[in-house]
């Protein structure tokens, strides 16, 4: 077979793809349609582009699920971890970066690899069974005349939900004898978030400026099937008037130094990059008009005269019935010169979509070699949502890295010799420790190929 993989998509499943083929030695061709044509969502010339938030989520590798997939993406040598670990912005216990920084850093080691060509030119058509062999890495915002080559293709099985993006509020136009700096139960930096209160009247007033506000209407006459991990703020109003209190609007681990009334519900903002000039609404992904947007959100005091340097939106994720369509290595079942990877597979969220680009990176440098990838442990976060990507339950939908994917632990061997049965926090920790260990072993495989 050619020492030569194509790459369609340079978003973070594409690039982390395109990065693991060049480093193993693979000639890579990566094809995206930037700078000349870009998506709804889309705005940076740069790949790797990240839309609705600059957070990478938890960092925490000893108890938290995606905090243990950064750590493995970082014993693999992913280029996307590591760009995000040098363009790292305060966030307390998470990862956020520079979002600009990150995706210049991303494109500028891509572009200063030997082993990769980039094309920019958008595809349009679906590989032919005697092209190279093609990683499909176009995310859940692929171009429609490509969605309608892979839906030919799939024999339209693919499935689509909507994802919405938060706001970002230029930090100096926040009112700061309201606002106040502080991470929730201190954890990290006190200045990660900046926190802005509501009374109780005030919050109730706010709900009912939402439930009432103009929305964006949908233009392909579908119902929206939203990911509930990333629902619009309005549409999480609508659950009960409450249920922004358990959610973005929680106002505990938080004190307001400016006054002795306890806030009923906070909004806090989070760095959005690296120079602090920007802040983003934490949990405020909409889709309410542009207008209602300002207007309601100069509601919350801090905000009254608040400058937006982006509004929320709105756009639709596109995704295959991985499950049905691909086999153990993510290759098309009826074409398997064809790879899926990142979002349009299946999986959610940024880092899931980068950690299945960085194994469909690893899966296509073995098999052009004629060897036989080795899977990576269901144990670990890479493996759990590979495990994910053939899940064949009826009701497939994209799915963030959480312990349920993972095989249960009832207990462990202690040092002597007894069984101790596992109960919360424990377990998490347990989680984690038997992935790391799995995870090592994995790798001692790994580099012998």
């Amino acid at each position: 077979m050619e020492n030569l993989v194509h790459i369609i998509g340079a978003g973070l499943a594409g690039s982390e793809a395109a990065w693991q083929l060049a480093k193993r030695g693979v000639k890579v061709r990566l094809f995206d349609m930037k700078p000349y044509k870009f998506s709804p969502a889309h705005k940076n010339k740069d790949f790797a582009e990240l839309v609705c938030s600059n957070s990478l989520r938890s960092d925490d590798a000893e108890h938290n699920a995606v905090g243990l997939m950064h750590e493995e993406m970082r014993r693999f040598g992913s280029l996307i971890m590591h760009s995000a670990d040098a363009c790292k912005v305060p966030a307390g216990g998470a990862l956020a970066v520079d979002r600009e920084g990150f995706a210049k850093t991303v494109s500028e080691s891509l572009k200063g690899c030997e082993n990769i060509e980039i094309i920019s030119e958008e595809i349009t058509e679906f590989p032919q069974v005697d092209a190279p062999l093609t990683i499909i890495a176009t995310g859940p915002l692929t171009s429609p005349d490509f969605i309608k080559a892979i839906l030919q293709k799939t024999e339209n099985k693919s499935l689509s939900f909507y994802d919405a993006i938060a706001p970002v509020i230029y930090k100096d136009s926040i009112d700061f004898s309201k606002a106040w700096y502080q991470s929730r139960y201190d954890k990290g930096d006190k200045f990660d978030y900046i926190n802005c209160p509501l009374s109780e009247e005030q919050y109730y007033t706010f709900v009912d400026e939402l439930l009432a506000a103009e929305k964006m209407p949908f233009h392909d006459f579908e119902e929206p099937n939203y990911f509930d991990g990333c629902l619009p703020i309005e549409v999480m109003a609508e659950r009960g008037r409450d249920t922004l209190l358990f959610g973005p609007m929680k106002p505990v681990g938080l004190t307001n130094p400016n006054s002795e009334q306890k806030p009923y519900a906070v909004v806090q903002l989070r760095q959005d990059n690296k120079e602090d000039t920007l802040r983003n609404m934490v949990g405020f992904q909409t889709k309410l008009k542009y207008g209602e947007q300002e207007r309601i959100f100069r509601m919350i005091p801090g905000l009254e005269n608040a400058e937006f340097a982006r509004l929320g939106g709105i756009h639709k994720n596109t995704f295959i019935q991985s499950p049905i369509l691909l086999d153990e290595f993510l290759r098309l079942k009826s074409q398997p010169n064809v790879i899926f990877a990142g979002q349009i597979s299946g999986c959610e969220g940024y880092i899931e979509s980068a950690n299945v680009g960085m194994v469909a990176g690893y899966y296509a440098s073995c098999l052009i070699k004629g060897k036989l990838p080795v899977i990576p442990p269901a144990t670990t976060a890479t493996g759990a949502m590979q495990v994910h990507l053939h899940d064949t339950t009826a009701d497939y939908q994209p799915m963030n890295i959480n312990f349920g994917l993972f095989p249960t632990v009832q207990g462990e061997i202690t040092a002597n010799g007894k069984f101790r049965k596992i109960k919360g926090m424990d377990r998490k920790e347990v989680y984690c420790r038997r992935a790391l260990n799995d995870f090592e072993k994995w790798l001692e495989q790994v580099n012998v190929d």
